[in-house]
């Protein structure tokens, strides 16, 4: 049964790769072309669809590879493993910066655009994975497994590389999630809170003038954004709480196969943020349709000039007619 759950898991992680990397690339290229949504706050989304096409063209991978199990040097698996904890926590990282960002929109919406340049948004971006990427590479400047595996293992031997063999579950239990998952969420939690009741409370007063407007607007961008962390909490939580069930229950048998699937879980998150903001934010989804229209008509175009071929093959007579005539008029 495990073999058979292993394998679908195996094709569904396949599948969940390219719809990641086709989605977010598609975001990216919105936002990368399109001078309309080069705003702070789709900086920040951008640079989490950069994260989740990481998820579908790097992470992905390389837990496929790590997943059968291949003899390699320590270090190299262990490397390896901490390339999946750079992503996720980059991930929160800036669906905290994103927070912030409406935040602040709201709190001084006069002094916003002086203080959120574009600027500042992506120096916010690479601290962010600046940030990620010395949180994640801890395990490889000593908390690792490398001590407890039969007590003589050293960076060059060779072992069968498997994520919980070169991880600690205490790196990921007790510093991963506990104090880099739930305090972000936390704030974030807080800081969507006091922008909806800020906007309900001004949209509540019906004043009907441009920041009514303008509250509007941030209220439905805020709820979209409020969204993608929802679905992130639903996809992210069930894997560290079984995480966290093996590490301190341990008369409760988490196998590997639900392990497996947990993983699985967050890897959809991945994917289902490109359609969240398809069809939440207006900005990204009129840039999509005139990507969809501009693709269909470049196909019709051609397919037209093959018809016009096609029609004029079969009908000789009628191009000999306008042949004829044409040199009847050259001649007069």
């Amino acid at each position: 049964m495990d073999v058979y759950l292993n394998w679908a898991i195996l094709l569904f992680e396949v599948v969940l790769a390219v719809v990641c990397c086709l989605g977010n690339a598609l975001v990216i290229w919105a936002v990368w072309t399109c001078r309309a949504l080069r705003q702070p706050a789709l900086c920040f989304i951008a640079a989490l669809a950069v994260a989740d096409f990481l998820v579908g063209s790097v992470t992905i991978p390389l837990e496929g590879v790590v997943g059968f199990h291949f003899n390699t040097s320590f270090y190299g698996c262990l490397f390896m493993c901490c390339v999946f904890t750079l992503v996720e926590v980059a991930s929160v990282l800036l669906l905290l910066a994103i927070a912030v960002d409406r935040y602040l929109r709201v709190l001084i919406p006069l002094l916003y655009k002086s203080t959120v340049t574009q600027k500042r948004s992506w120096i916010v971006v690479a601290l962010c994975w600046f940030t990620a990427a010395v949180l994640s590479f801890i395990p490889m400047f000593g908390w690792n497994n490398q001590k407890t595996l039969n007590g003589t293992t050293s960076g060059n031997s060779i072992i069968k590389c498997s994520f919980f063999t070169v991880i600690p579950t205490s790196y990921l239990v007790n510093f991963i999630f506990l104090s880099c998952f739930l305090p972000p969420l936390a704030i974030m939690i807080g800081l969507y809170s006091y922008i909806f009741l800020t906007t309900r409370r001004q949209l509540r007063a019906q004043i009907a003038n441009d920041s009514t407007i303008n509250y509007h607007r941030e209220h439905k961008l805020a709820s979209s954004l409020a969204l993608v962390l929802v679905l992130f909490i639903v996809c992210w939580l069930p894997l560290f709480f079984m995480v966290t069930i093996r590490f301190y229950c341990k008369n409760i048998n988490v196998t590997s196969s639900v392990i497996d699937v947990g993983v699985l879980l967050s890897h959809c998150n991945s994917a289902i943020n490109p359609i969240v903001y398809a069809f939440k934010i207006p900005k990204i989804k009129e840039t999509f349709i005139k990507l969809w229209l501009r693709l269909s008509q470049k196909q019709s175009k051609p397919n037209d000039a093959i018809k016009n071929e096609n029609s004029n093959k079969n009908n000789p007579e009628k191009n000999t007619a306008v042949t004829s005539s044409t040199v009847s008029e050259s001649v007069v």
